[in-house]
């Protein structure tokens, strides 16, 4: 099974208030794999995304991630299946009442771990982002470019196999951004596969991976 795609779109087809957004479209990314999934305004993005973490359901065909089948998956389940992904989006979302210890933690406390496994869990995430150092300081502290280092701390505490990412530079500075893209690029290396919307496509051509498009109601690969 170890080869098995974390991510598998068969014959998928979706239609919203009488449009058609995707047309049997089918689609795999593989474990370790990173990619950019760009389009146009109103193409699809953020409903390719919904669909793996099932926020939507398709009217044709099956989604399968990381070996669950998410189009069949029972409604009470769709928590579990969300805190086995990480998610990043371009608005930060975190708790602004918490420091940045408590925001990562509560990724983990959710699952029910113990006091001890969570401390050591986010003290390791915080280090792999650079934010150790900050684990006491509230979220209006922090830079923009910090918070969503945070962010993505929490995405990993969970030790997810995938990590989605919704424009996760929209909102940052160039310096920022780049910061944030090698963090992304540290991530991959290790082996996580990542799956990142964007529309900056001069980073696209600065850090090239495997892009895909959102065209015509399908998904079409461009290349790296």
């Amino acid at each position: 099974m170890a080869d098995r795609p974390v991510i598998t779109f068969q014959n998928i087809t979706v239609q919203f208030d009488g449009r058609s957004i995707f047309r049997n479209v089918d689609f795999t990314l593989e474990r370790g794999e990173f990619a950019y999934l760009i389009g146009a305004t109103g193409s699809g993005k953020s409903s390719f995304l919904k669909l793996i973490y099932r926020d939507l359901i398709p009217d044709e065909g099956t989604v399968h991630v990381a070996g669950i089948n998410v189009t069949a998956l029972k409604e009470r389940h769709v928590p579990e299946l969300r805190r086995s992904l990480g998610i990043v989006f371009q608005d930060f979302q975190l708790l602004p009442d918490r420091n940045i210890y408590d925001n990562v933690a509560f990724a983990l406390e959710v699952t029910g771990k113990r006091r001890g496994v969570i401390k050591q869990r986010v003290l390791e995430v915080l280090s792999m982002v650079g934010l150790s150092h900050r684990r006491n300081n509230m979220p209006d502290d922090l830079s923009g470019g910090e918070q969503q280092r945070v962010v993505i701390a929490r995405a990993l505490a969970n030790e997810p196999q995938l990590m989605l990412a919704d424009e996760p530079t929209g909102n940052l500075d160039p310096e920022a951004a780049h910061s944030i893209m090698d963090l992304f690029k540290q991530i991959n290396n290790r082996g996580m596969a990542v799956l990142m919307v964007t529309h900056n496509y001069d980073m696209v051509k600065r850090y090239p991976y495997r892009t895909v498009k959102i065209q015509d109601e399908n998904i079409i690969d461009v290349g790296m």
